[in-house]
C-alpha cells in the first residue's frame, strides 16, 4: 500500500533529520579518546538504555517475538552495520572528513544495483537522473582532496568499502521495517552490533576507555546523536521510502558533515566543494520527483 502524501512528507524530513544527525559521527570520531572500532562498540553500546526502554514500553511482549520471527534478517542487518562502522572509523581517521563521508555514502550506487538484480526493482530514467547529479556532486565535493598515495588512499579505500557494507544494510532494514518496528529494530540490532564489535575492538589492541571525562561526554555524544537519534530516525523513514530513494536522500549527510567539518575543525571547503554540494541536493530533489510519478 502506498503511503499517504502527509506520511511521505513526514518521512522524508525524518530522513533528512536523521541524516544531518549522523553527520556529527565523524566529527566524534576524529576527536575521541579511545580507537577507532572501540568508538563504534561505545556508539551502539551507550544507545542500548534509550533504545531498550523504548521498544520495551512501545512493544512489549511483542518485542521479543520480533526476534524470535526475524532473528536471520536482523542478525544480517547487525552484521552489516558492524561492518559499515568498523571499516567507516578507520577511514575518518586515514583521510578527511570531506573524503570518508562521502565515499562512504555512493552507497546509492550499489542499493540500486542490488534492487534491480536482486529484486527486479527497474529504476526510472529520472530517478537515475537525480542519481548521477547526486554521484557528480560527490565527486565535485571531493575534488582536489583526493588521497592520492598512504594513508589517505587506503583511507579512501575504505571509504568505498564501507558503502558497499551501508548499501547492504540498508536493504536490508527496509524488508525488515515491513515487519518489525523501529524500536525494535534498533533495541535488537545495537545490542547484536556490541556484541560483534568488542571482540573486534579488543583484539586489534585498541585504547578501549577513554581517559577523561570530556572523553566519556565525546562518547555519549556519539551515541545520542548518530545511534538513538539519526539511525532510529532512518530506520522509521525507510518504512516509508523506497530503498533507492532513501539511499540517495541520505547523501545530505556528506554535505552536513562537509560543513560541520569546515565549521568545527577547520576543514576548507572550497568553490568546487559547494558546487558539489548544491549538485547533491538537485540530485535528491530529482529522485524525489521520480518517486512521486511512480
Amino acid at each position: 500500500m502506498t503511503p499517504s502524501k502527509p506520511r511521505e512528507w513526514l518521512a522524508l524530513a525524518a530522513l533528512f533529520a536523521g541524516a544531518t544527525a549522523i553527520a556529527t559521527a565523524p566529527l566524534f570520531v576524529k576527536v575521541s579518546e579511545t580507537g577507532p572500532v572501540a568508538t563504534a562498540f561505545w556508539r551502539v553500546f551507550l544507545a542500548l538504555p534509550p533504545l531498550w526502554i523504548w521498544a520495551l514500553i512501545s512493544q512489549g511482549a511483542r518485542h521479543r517475538e520480533h526476534l524470535r520471527n526475524h532473528r536471520g534478517m536482523l542478525i544480517a542487518a547487525a552484521l552489516f552495520f558492524t561492518g559499515d562502522l568498523a571499516v567507516w572509523h578507520w577511514s575518518i581517521l586515514l583521510t578527511s572528513v570531506a573524503n570518508t563521508t562521502l565515499l562512504a555514502n555512493l552507497a546509492p550506487i550499489f542499493v540500486t544495483a542490488a534492487a534491480w538484480l536482486l529484486f527486479r526493482e527497474v529504476p526510472r530514467k529520472l530517478f537515475l537522473a537525480g542519481l548521477a547529479a547526486a554521484i557528480a556532486g560527490t565527486l565535485l565535493l571531493i575534488g582536489a582532496n583526493f588521497g592520492q598515495h598512504g594513508s589517505a588512499l587506503l583511507g579512501d579505500a575504505l571509504g568505498v568499502i564501507t558503502a558497499m557494507f551501508y548499501a547492504a544494510y540498508q536493504i536490508s532494514v527496509t524488508r525488515l521495517r515491513a515487519h518489525v518496528p523501529t524500536a525494535s529494530l534498533m533495541a535488537w540490532s545495537s545490542a547484536m552490533m556490541a556484541v560483534m564489535l568488542l571482540p573486534i575492538a579488543w583484539a586489534s589492541g585498541e585504547q578501549l576507555l577513554p581517559h577523561s571525562d570530556m572523553g566519556w561526554m565525546k562518547l555519549i555524544g556519539i551515541a545520542l546523536f548518530a545511534q538513538v537519534i539519526g539511525q532510529s530516525l532512518i530506520a522509521w523513514a525507510m518504512a516509508h521510502l523506497t530503498a533507492t530513494f532513501s539511499s540517495v536522500g541520505l547523501l545530505l549527510q556528506p554535505v552536513m558533515a562537509t560543513l560541520f567539518a569546515w565549521i568545527l575543525l577547520g576543514e576548507i571547503v572550497g568553490p568546487l566543494q559547494f558546487a558539489g554540494g548544491v549538485l547533491v541536493l538537485a540530485g535528491i530533489a530529482l529522485a524525489r520527483q521520480a518517486t512521486l510519478r511512480q
